[in-house]
């Protein structure tokens, strides 16, 4: 029975990456209408087509779901996507954006500028507005302006996915994000048992047992608070420092 569940999941897990891919390239085509016209600074049709592809990432998770790939429980998940919210969350796997976007749409995201080559992302990122991580002045100017429309956003502060030592290290530019342009903060921790979906891992390496996800809403973090006595590099360094501790200890 053990050895049927493995090829079950097995055959699951490989057929779940060929109809992301190519469910990806084909949303293409539907995501032609936001896509040919620019929906930069057309918030309302960023969000049509943050719903359109939170609906398909949704679906896509219920798959995994039924499949036995994974399970998942949300804790709190109510708390996301209000007006003028940062929210920071780690970063354990490859699935944790789709789980998140799935379920709050409305979100905006950074996302890693490399994915704009990659043909099954680059039509869904440029359609719903999400802004590509190039550090620049531009960039932050890009943030800014989501938060002032009223706009939440998501950003994974670690950068890249948690390693198999599970150290947790976040990037400050996050967190002065928050401070300078959010209304508050909210982490969101996400454990994952066993580990699975790192990055340069062959799809093939699928764990023993099905993948457990548990993702924690947190307590809400009011820049102000953070501010009150500090000026901004010192608040970021400091509340870096809480959230990393935080991170670490949730996860455990």
């Amino acid at each position: 029975m053990k050895s049927l569940n493995y090829y079950r999941r097995f055959f699951a897990t490989l057929f779940g990456f060929v109809l992301f891919g190519v469910v990806g390239v084909l949303f293409k085509i539907v995501l032609l209408p936001y896509t040919l016209k620019s929906t930069k600074n057309d918030i309302p049709r960023q969000m049509q087509a943050r719903r359109l592809i939170g609906g398909v990432w949704k679906w896509f998770v219920g798959y995994l779901v039924w499949s036995g790939v994974l399970s998942v429980r949300f804790n709190g998940l109510e708390k996301l996507g209000r007006p003028g919210q940062l929210v920071l969350a780690n970063h354990p796997s490859l699935l944790d954006v789709v789980l998140l976007i799935g379920h709050v749409p409305q979100m905006n995201c950074i996302v890693k500028k490399d994915l704009l080559k990659n043909p099954s992302m680059k039509s869904q990122i440029l359609a719903t507005g999400y802004i590509p991580n190039d550090e620049s002045l531009e960039m932050m100017e890009e943030v800014d302006a989501v938060f002032k429309s009223g706009q939440s956003m998501l950003i994974f502060p670690e950068g890249t996915r948690t390693g198999w030592d599970g150290e947790i290290k976040l990037h400050r530019g996050a967190v002065s994000i928050g401070l300078r342009s959010a209304e508050v903060i909210t982490p969101v921790c996400i454990k994952m048992n066993p580990p699975n979906f790192k990055k340069g891992q062959p799809w093939y390496k699928i764990p023993p047992r099905t993948i457990h996800y548990e993702i924690t809403v947190g307590d809400d973090i009011h820049p102000q608070d953070w501010l009150a006595e500090n000026p901004l590099p010192i608040a970021a360094r400091r509340l870096n420092a809480y959230l990393q501790d935080y991170f670490t200890r949730e996860t455990i």
